[in-house]
């Protein structure tokens, strides 16, 4: 055979075979290999096989050369070695990706250059399905972070979160909501994973009275957050219930404490739900499981015990306000919460005693000296009540409420003219707070100022028409125009404040006071019956058990008996109660003779507390450095103006994020 000479420009350029370089085939020529190779690179889901460990030496260019006698030959030949490519190809390209990721273009270059096999038409009809499942989870609502938003891949550092998070909360206590909402905002856009800016956002959009906002918020980090952030749900929930969709916080709730059961707070806000809603036992259960997965919490205690007192059970009141003391000795709220209770009890000394613990507590608390003033000018210590309002005035000099109560006081005690004074001070101080106008307008009323009166009634209603303020003005309003003599007016008011509140007793007896006084007495009977037929009942279960029953399913009884959680639960059950009654039966006879004698200095061991020196002057000289002296010339100085913050507050626009 003769031997062809060629030019070495007229060679294949084909890269030089490695050494290292095998075979995945060796009924295959590397050439084929290299042509597969090229043909894999051109298509997106080509990928070649895993190289064998077996070497095998590459086929020369020279001995086809030698093979072939003509450039026709040659042509031929490259053509069948293209389709024994294909036919390779076939064998040990098995991996493909789904047909959804594969460009229109590719597939159809694909289909023209090769054509389909039966395997092949098998798996592009296929697609359809892929199609059909996918349109069908579009439909399904998932977590997807990468919708919600993702984080730039240079962020700052982690140090401007807590800074950016500070900064909204100064600005938003200073009333600067839209600078405040623009910081939140960098900050989930730099941290869309973090669930602490969507809260302050929900809450900062929630002052504003925008609920629809807030709630947008709120579902946008629980979807970036993938639900796993519990403080975004219970929020949430919180935003549900205060607008009334009880159903919608319900669900919430239950997803808060699903995310994370150790979140005490969700625990309680559903219970105080359900206790507004007048689930009792429904109520006692959720505390429970908050007491079995949380420990020991002073707010669940607080709440227990509140229902305790409400059930007339004052011992175990008193032994669960114990434990919320012992839980944390510094909370003011439990400690105003006993008190108030040994006050209906008329445990005067014990009552005393626990408001000093109040304000020892927390010195600064509005609440704590509010409310201790009203009670020692209850027990007819005028002098001391007017004190305790001035001091917590000079604490709290923003709070419309002190001064309501004091302007109230001095009123019975003093003259109206002080009284206007104050009056005057606390609608300035915060001109939407509904009290203050009704408060003013029935001093107005008494004083026989009519016409002020109805324009004061008017402010107030004029602020918000449908709380609870409102239904009480109305109510106040109806009973001035009676006295006048405008009945027919009189009545459309009752009517208007038991719109809005349908369960208040003094609403109702007025208006049927009214109706006899007309010689109306079959309707006034009507109206009284209306009354307890639409009024709410609660119906209160002395035996409840906080075991281990009531946080599985009453309709798992047959797992129970499986299990053997009968008598695991009834035995705890009987633990507590054991416990409540031994706490308090070493003091039944104390309590019960100081109910009868009417003297509550036996009462002292009850409340575990002893006789206090408590000294006021000096304890508001070193905690608050206040003089007891010089209360009323900090009353008479105080100017009702808004001051605006001298602190240099960082705002967005001036300043960046510090950057790493």
């Amino acid at each position: 055979m003769q031997l062809f000479s060629f030019p070495k420009s007229q060679f294949p350029r084909f890269p030089p075979p490695s050494p290292n370089r095998t075979n995945p085939n060796p009924n295959i020529p590397i050439s084929l290999t290299k042509v597969s190779i090229r043909a894999s690179s051109s298509i997106s889901f080509l990928k070649t096989p895993p190289s064998s460990s077996k070497a095998s030496s590459p086929r020369p260019v020279q001995e086809q050369l030698l093979c072939s006698e003509s450039d026709e030959e040659n042509e031929e030949e490259d053509e069948e070695e293209r389709e024994g490519d294909h036919k390779a190809s076939e064998r040990f390209l098995a991996v493909r990706r789904p047909v959804k990721e594969v460009p229109e273009e590719a597939v159809g270059s694909l289909t023209e250059a090769y054509g389909k096999s039966e395997g092949e038409e098998k798996f592009w009809s296929s697609s359809k399905i892929d199609e059909g499942l996918t349109e069908f989870a579009k439909k399904i609502p998932i977590f997807e972070p990468e919708r919600v938003g993702v984080a730039p891949k240079e962020r700052p550092l982690a140090i401007n979160l807590e800074l950016g998070l500070y900064r909204a909360k100064v600005l938003t206590r200073n009333f600067r909501f839209k600078e405040a909402e623009e910081i939140l905002l960098k900050c989930i856009s730099f941290w869309p994973e973090d669930g602490r800016p969507y809260v302050a956002l929900g809450k900062l959009l929630i002052k504003q009275s925008k609920f629809s906002e807030a709630r947008a918020v709120y579902e946008r980090g629980c979807q970036a957050t993938q639900g796993e952030n519990s403080y975004i749900w219970q929020c949430w929930a919180v935003l549900e219930n205060k607008v009334g969709n009880i159903r919608r916080a319900r669900e919430l709730f239950d997803a808060a404490t699903v995310a994370d059961k150790r979140h005490v707070a969700a625990w309680h806000g559903w219970a105080v739900l359900e206790i507004d809603q007048g689930n009792i036992k429904r109520a006692r259960n959720l505390l429970a499981k908050g007491l079995k997965y949380c420990g020991g919490n002073e707010y669940i205690y607080q709440t227990l015990a509140l229902l305790e007192a409400r059930g007339k059970r004052f011992k175990q009141a008193r032994y669960l306000f114990q434990q919320a003391t012992k839980c944390n000795p510094k909370s003011c709220a439990s400690w105003l919460a006993w008190a108030q209770v040994e006050m209906q009890q008329q445990n005067n000394c014990i009552a005393r005693q626990l408001f000093e613990r109040a304000v020892q507590a927390s010195p600064k608390n509005r609440f704590a000296w509010h409310i201790w003033a009203l009670f020692e000018a209850s027990q007819g210590d005028i002098n001391k009540g007017r004190k305790l309002l001035k001091i917590g005035h000079a604490v709290n000099p923003r709070d419309p409420v002190i001064l309501q109560s004091l302007a109230l006081l001095e009123y019975n005690h003093s003259s109206a003219n002080v009284a206007r004074v104050l009056f005057r001070r606390a609608s300035e101080l915060d001109p939407r707070h509904q009290p203050v106008w009704v408060a003013w307008g029935w001093m107005e009323w008494k004083e026989g100022n009519i016409n002020t009166a109805r324009e004061l009634y008017q402010r107030a209603l004029s602020i918000d028409s449908s709380s609870e303020s409102a239904a009480r003005c109305l109510q106040a309003w109806g009973v001035l125009e009676q006295r006048m003599g405008n009945l027919s007016v009189a009545k459309r008011l009752f009517r208007s404040s038991l719109n809005i509140n349908s369960q208040s007793y003094i609403t109702w007896m007025t208006w049927a006071s009214l109706e006899e006084e007309q010689g109306n007495p079959i309707r006034a009977e009507e109206i009284r019956n209306l009354y307890f037929q639409q009024r709410t009942e609660v119906v209160d279960d002395a035996s409840w058990v906080m075991g281990f029953l009531d946080i599985i399913d009453p309709a798992l009884d047959s797992i129970k008996r499986l299990l053997n959680l009968d008598q695991i639960s009834n035995l705890k059950g009987q633990e507590i109660l054991r416990t409540l009654e031994e706490t308090n039966n070493s003091t039944t006879e104390a309590s019960d003779t100081t109910v009868v004698n009417g003297n509550d200095e036996g009462s002292e061991d009850n409340a575990g507390l002893r006789a206090s020196d408590f000294d006021l002057d000096a304890f508001i000289r070193d905690k608050l450095s206040l003089d007891a002296s010089a209360l009323d010339e900090v009353l008479e100085n105080f100017q009702p103006r808004r001051i605006k913050s001298s602190r240099r507050i960082w705002r967005l626009g001036q300043k960046c994020f510090a950057q790493p």
